[in-house]
């Protein structure tokens, strides 16, 4: 065992399934669907769902969802666009006209059409073996009859109050007497639960038409959004070829614009230059080195990554060696580099990440949000929806690809990965925290493959992230580490909550094992039988 080992978590080992998500009751869900027969899918929309309840400001059926998959281990991996889209009336010169000049993060204009119910019910169709009611029976068991908050979930629900208070529906059914529920409190979502228990019945079309899209359309139309039933009614999630890239003989794959998933592949592209192999792990010039690649990465990204539909995105160029070449020759081991430009996103927003493995080894790489905590705030009374706020996304320049449109998806910052190694499936992998999630893969990725950690240890290593014109560290990063940053130009700021969250499980094709890891920034676990 390595001597920059972390005391605390150990791997978890099985053989015949295995789940990883940031709380134990959804692990025990996804667990329990396939002991029941079901496959990786339908364990991982059931895991979702139960997320959608347990953690409600993290995700939620009015939100987004992308996936990768391998069917049987295989290395030829599907990738599913779960992502919604901005309503067909929506303009740049509407929202100039109405006096808005930013799509800030409480605004209705914000709200993006969810795509995450679309999504799972076209995932179970394809490649599930159950009906949507029988996966959702956890979630909606739960949500009937009350859960016992966790303790991350009450710092943060309790962080959040006032994002929603600026909203009656949604303060009514996230507090109680005005207060969130503390750790250990039990608590009901009786409205998600009729909602969940119709459109378990009657599929996608109960959320999508009817009563459920009728109350969510009524909600938005009051506050001045450009929604409309038909806007409901068309939304179709997409079946994607993953993007990818080889690191350390290990080939990366990525759901592609507009995810930022391009964004992993092109820091780790730049950092196959780097020599981090021969670089203390946890010191000042291997941070340095990634947060510089993270820099380069994320300009290209706000430079180009929009929504394909809508204009080429130069995904080659973006992959290609002769830019990775070029980008890392820019990085000075001595000093930062003085004149990118800020990062345009800088906050780690909340999200949920999971994956699941199967005895036939289907391998699932899920991840589903609502972006801000309790999105934009604004919640549908009669359904319990609460409204994911990924329009913020956008920009409002002219011309810039990624500008506000109808009918457009913005850039997204979820993301789910998946690494395969000689034409099998190895490891479904997310690391979850907004814009941090390109940096936290890459960090993932190059701490086992560079540095020999195994999965839990590579998820414990401490992290930083370049939120603005400064670096967010995580306090368990050395005073050394911290003065040798400093003395390469940055300043240096201590994160008021960690970077995100992962899980990752490893599939030992010739042992016939998996293990798993979950990260101890959140409350979950890898759950295996």
């Amino acid at each position: 065992m390595r001597d920059f080992h972390l005391p605390g978590r150990s791997t978890v080992h099985s053989v015949n399934g295995m789940c990883a998500t940031s709380q134990p009751v959804a692990a025990e869900a996804a667990i329990s669907i396939l002991r029941a027969g079901g496959n990786a899918v339908d364990a991982a929309i059931a895991a979702s769902a139960v997320l959608c309840v347990v953690e409600p400001y993290n995700t939620g059926i009015g939100g987004d969802c992308f996936v990768l998959l391998s069917k049987k281990g295989s290395g030829d991996i599907v990738g599913l666009n779960g992502s919604g889209r901005s309503p067909k009336a929506i303009s740049l010169e509407k929202l100039k006209s109405a006096g808005v000049t930013a799509l800030t993060l409480n605004s209705v204009h914000s709200v993006t059409v969810p795509g995450a119910i679309d999504a799972w019910a076209r995932l179970i169709a394809d490649h599930g073996t159950m009906e949507l009611g029988r996966v959702f029976e956890p979630a909606t068991r739960l949500a009937e009859e009350g859960f016992a908050v966790a303790p991350r979930i009450s710092l943060e629900w309790n962080f959040l109050k006032g994002h929603i208070a600026k909203d009656a529906d949604a303060f009514a059914q996230y507090t109680v007497d005005g207060k969130a529920p503390a750790a250990g409190d039990k608590y009901r979502l009786p409205v998600l639960a009729r909602t969940l228990r119709l459109v378990g019945e009657k599929g996608r079309d109960a959320f999508y038409e009817g009563t459920i899209a009728e109350d969510m359309v009524r909600k938005l139309n009051a506050l001045g959004g450009f929604h409309t039933l038909e806007d409901f009614a068309a939304t179709r999630s997409d079946y994607v070829t993953p993007i990818k890239t080889s690191y350390r003989g290990r080939d990366i794959h990525e759901i592609p614009p507009n995810g930022q998933g391009i964004t992993a592949l092109l820091m780790l592209n730049i950092l196959s230059h780097a020599g981090l192999d021969e670089l203390d792990p946890r010191g000042a010039l291997r941070l340095h080195r990634d947060m510089e690649a993270a820099r380069l990465a994320y300009d290209m990204r706000d430079k180009h990554v929009a929504d394909p539909s809508f204009g080429d995105i130069p995904v080659d160029h973006l992959l290609s060696d002769k830019l990775a070449a070029e980008l890392a020759a820019r990085i000075d081991p001595d000093r930062r580099i003085p004149d990118l430009t800020t990062l345009r996103d800088p906050l780690n927003r909340d999200t949920v990440y999971l994956t699941v493995v199967d005895k036939d080894r289907n391998a699932v790489s899920f991840i589903n949000s609502l972006f801000f905590g309790f999105g934009c705030g604004i919640l549908a009374p009669g359904s319990g929806v609460m409204f994911q706020n990924r329009g913020s996304g956008f920009v409002m320049e002219e011309g810039h690809p990624n500008c506000v449109e109808g009918g457009k998806r913005p850039l997204h910052t979820i993301i789910p990965g998946m690494m395969v190694e000689n034409g099998r499936a190895v490891m479904p992998f997310g690391v979850m925290g907004g814009a941090y999630q390109a940096v936290g893969h890459a960090h993932l990725v190059t701490n086992m493959l560079d540095h020999g950690m195994d999965v839990q240890e590579a998820l414990d290593s401490p992290r930083a992230f370049p939120a603005a014109n400064w670096l967010d560290l995580e306090p368990a990063i050395s005073s050394e580490a911290r003065e040798g940053l400093r003395a390469r130009g940055h300043e240096i700021r201590d994160t008021f909550l960690p970077h995100g969250g992962g899980q990752a499980i490893l599939i030992d094709h010739e042992r016939g094992t998996l293990t798993g890891g979950s990260d101890p920034r959140k409350d979950g676990a890898a759950v295996g039988y």
